[in-house]
């Protein structure tokens, strides 16, 4: 039997090709996710390790507890103090206090470096030889007085900057200037993923980052002194409130870090392969079918010479086994070069991953082996099953056993309970079980895709009419075997499922968010750190002062309980703050604010029953005290507006430092390139502060929507380039088991042209009816899920993106135009005479 099965695998090697491809696109996912993942932690580690290379014991402050009655301790000090005693210990070879913290670096442009948050400043501790280990300088040297900086080598050559150069850069305020002392070579992290990493004098770092202590003081231990025996006289010295840790726990701890991020993106990477592999499980059944249908006779002498059903299943799943080995191997090795070019994308999309050799564990390739072939003998198991029934007697007559009415009544009344299943758990409350029905739904239309195949190819007969004879023909075929029809369009169906519902979702989201900034702001701008740290009052004054400044006020964040309840209490300006927001009210007004009046959110005052005119008690966190104020107002909250608004005079007396998390401004002429130009220049063209208006607030949320929509995109392709292999393996395999059908068509005048345009309008009716069942079950299961958002986003409504809907259809038109190129030309190019002579 083995054998013959590898007989039949070679002797239908040309039919099985584009399975060994699907197959082998699914592992190349598979194993290049897992090897990429591999090498992306494996460099990190390694990179992670070289910055421990200089800390044996590391002292940290554990940032302050709480005490029974409620006081907050202060944070132990890791002070200058500490350092020179840490140093001092016995089997201390050197210590190094370290400080880091937001610093924003202009570019050449005048635009911020490194990004909101990627953009680092740090302290250069020189040691007794007058370096400090983390960093390797390149070129120049290390940063020597308040007048100059260094920069690490990777942003040096983003940015351009070379030693001697002038910079511009600030930490939480006002704009300074310095010269570029060196460029530095580190392993740190933020740099290594694309942020940006500038190093100041101790002295200044300490100033410009408002620190009073160090934020870690690292320890290295004399040459035979170990890091346990140098713990415990660490231990000796440590202030109340401070911990000592070894070198090798805080690896160890990074290492873990590592292993958690490459885990997760790792789990997302593997999910589509799934899908991929998913979408694949049809191509091989539809293989192995018409396989099994086109060798009738062989198995059934087979039979009849007395191999039993065991051993005929047996032999199909050999040569099962047999393909899926030649496609995982194969899809490894494309695998390898699959993880090579992520590495490469990642870092021209500005990742910058570091540099590590290719890590090819046992376990990848085991998995990749296992992968292909068991995915492949499933497939082919239920066809195996199919051929082990065929009698003996069909020997004799060359009868195909097809399928019987009694199995598809049977198949569609399983799909309809489960349909109803899954569309019974999407209207549940939980969120999980909603997740699950989704999937219920889709295994459900896909068992019922025969049933449904036959009213929409008797729909496009109006669409056919005008191709004539080659459209009614190619009609027919379609809805011949509306098993393999369906499985054809089932792989086609899914990827277009996933992508319409991740579309329509994206697409509402986005216009809610749309909706919310301009309902929500009057203000054309806001002003607020890169990093939405606080700013200093200063800014709003000097914006306040331009002549262009129709209204402006600040946004101070208090918090503290209202009627018991924890919540944010907001600072405004009460006679500006009504041209600057926009809320809508259920009962009061926005003049309601000022004094000892504040607005409420119809959550809060729902929840407590207040209404204008009522007194709300409102406890602040810095302490006991409660404030009786008087609602002036309820409106509906949102997502960028809620909680309680208040006076800035009430505000203000409970805040430690008065300071504002952004500035609305509102212009006289309105948002234009002038008035944003005026407002960078009065703040000194500071990089460290963005400004935005309404369409940079929606984008900023927007923005990241799209760009991980085209991420999805990126990574659904796979499963759509396997569904086309479906269409073209499918029309193939038909065309060859319809030689004697055709050679009949083409002996009473089909010419081949006509024969080619009765494949094509196969593929594209196929491909279409994949096409619109996927689309309209995407918009289905996007309908269900927006309802679990409106919940939570009150702009929230679906909308069905008419234009991509349309690429879609048309994408899928042209899927079945390119996939019956090859088919159509073999069909055409058949021989009439022994065409009608074949069986």
């Amino acid at each position: 039997m083995f054998r013959t099965a590898l007989r039949n695998v070679l002797a239908h090697k040309a039919r099985l090709l584009m399975t060994v491809l699907a197959v082998m696109l699914g592992v190349a996912f598979v194993s290049g996710t897992l090897v990429f993942t591999d090498t992306f932690g494996n460099a990190y580690k390694n990179k992670s390790a070289k910055s421990f290379d200089h800390v044996s014991v590391a002292i940290q402050s554990d940032g302050g507890s709480s005490s029974g009655d409620g006081e907050t301790k202060q944070p132990g000090r890791l002070t200058d103090g500490l350092l020179k005693k840490a140093e001092g210990l016995p089997g201390a070879d050197s210590a190094i206090g370290s400080v880091s913290g937001f610093t924003a670096l202009a570019d050449k442009d005048g635009k911020l470096v490194g990004g909101e948050w990627g953009t680092t400043g740090a302290n250069y501790y020189p040691g007794k030889d007058g370096k400090d280990p983390r960093y390797d300088f390149a070129e120049g040297a290390a940063p020597k007085s308040a007048g100059e900086i260094a920069l690490d080598s990777r942003t040096a050559g983003r940015t351009g900057f070379k030693v001697g150069d002038t910079v511009r850069y600030s930490t939480d305020g006002p704009v300074k200037e310095a010269k570029v002392s060196g460029v530095f070579d580190t392993s740190d992290g933020n740099v290594v993923a694309g942020g940006s990493l500038v190093v100041l004098d101790n002295k200044t770092a300490l100033k410009a980052l408002n620190k009073t202590e160090y934020d870690e003081i690292d320890v290295k231990a004399a040459a035979g002194t170990s890091e346990s025996a140098l713990k415990d006289s660490v231990d000796k010295i440590l202030p109340k409130d401070t911990d000592a840790v070894t070198g090798s726990q805080l690896s160890d701890d990074q290492d873990r870090m590592i292993e958690q991020q490459t885990s997760s993106m790792s789990q997302v990477l593997l999910i589509f392969a799934g899908i991929a592999l998913f979408v694949g499980i049809f191509i091989i059944a539809n293989t192995f079918t018409m396989l099994v249908a086109q060798r009738t006779k062989e198995l059934a002498l087979m039979r009849a010479v007395g191999a039993s059903r065991r051993q005929v299943t047996r032999s199909v799943l050999i040569e099962a086994f047999l393909v899926g080995l030649v496609a995982a191997v194969t899809g490894f090795a494309l695998g390898i070069g699959v993880a090579v070019g992520l590495e490469s994308l990642m870092n021209s999309a500005g990742a910058s991953l570091p540099d590590g050799p290719l890590v090819i564990a046992p376990t990848t390739i085991v998995v990749a082996l296992l992968i292909g072939v068991v995915v492949t003998m499933l497939a082919a198991w239920l066809p195996g099953r199919r051929a082990a029934r065929i009698p003996p007697v069909a020997a004799m007559n060359s009868v195909h056993a097809t399928p019987t009415t009694r199995g598809l009544i049977v198949r569609n009344t399983i799909g309809s309970i489960i349909v109803a299943l899954g569309v019974l758990m999407l209207f549940m409350e939980d969120n999980y079980v909603k997740s699950g029905g989704a999937g219920v739904v889709l295994v459900g239309v896909i068992v019922l895709t025969p049933l449904l195949s036959r009213p929409f190819i008797a729909a496009s007969a109006p669409l056919l009419k005008p191709f004539g004879v080659t459209g009614k023909l190619s009609r027919l075929n379609s809805v011949r075997n509306p098993r393999r029809t369906a499985s054809t369009a089932a792989a086609l169906m899914i990827g277009l499922t996933l992508i319409t519902a991740m579309t329509v979702v994206a697409t509402s989201m986005s216009t809610a968010i749309n909706k919310m900034a301009a309902g929500s702001l009057k203000a054309d701008y806001s002003v607020s750190m890169a990093n939405f740290q606080p700013l200093t009052p200063e800014v709003r004054e000097k914006l306040a002062a331009l002549p262009g400044v129709e209204a402006s006020s600040p946004m101070r964040s208090a918090y503290g309980e209202a009627d018991g309840s924890f919540t944010t209490i907001s600072g405004v300006d009460p006679k500006a703050i009504d041209k600057l927001i926009g809320l809508d009210f259920d009962n009061g007004s926005i003049e309601g604010l000022g004094g000892d009046s504040v607005l409420i959110d119809r959550e809060m005052a729902k929840d407590k029953g207040l209404k204008t005119g009522d007194t709300v008690p409102v406890k602040f966190e810095d302490d006991n005290k409660t404030v009786q104020l008087k609602v002036g107002g309820v409106y509906e909250g949102n997502e960028m507006l809620s909680g309680v608004f208040a006076a800035t005079s009430v505000v203000d007396p409970h805040l430690d430092k008065v300071v504002d998390k952004q500035v609305l401004v509102k212009m006289k002429d309105g948002a234009s390139d002038t008035a944003e130009d005026s407002i960078v220049k009065a703040l000194g063209d500071n990089p460290a502060i963005t400004i935005q208006d309404k369409d940079a607030i929606s984008n900023q949320v927007g923005g990241a929507i799209n760009m991980l929509l085209n991420m999805l995109y990126g990574l659904l392709a796979m499963a759509i380039l396997i569904a086309v292999l479906g269409v073209i393996n499918t029309l193939a395999m038909s065309v060859f088991e319809r030689k004697h059908e055709i050679g009949m068509l083409r002996a009473i005048g089909l010419d081949r042209a006509k024969v080619k345009q009765m494949v094509r309008l196969e593929a594209v009716i196929i491909s279409l009816f994949g096409a619109v069942l996927g689309i309209g079950l995407g918009l289905f299961l996007g309908w269900i899920a927006g309802g679990s958002i409106a919940n939570t986003v009150s702009t929230y409504a679906m909308e069905i993106p008419v234009g991509r809907i349309a690429i879609f259809l048309g994408i899928a038109a042209l899927v079945g135009v390119l996939a019956a190129v090859w088919p159509a030309r073999s069909a055409a190019r058949l021989n009439p005479l022994q065409a009608i002579k074949s069986e």
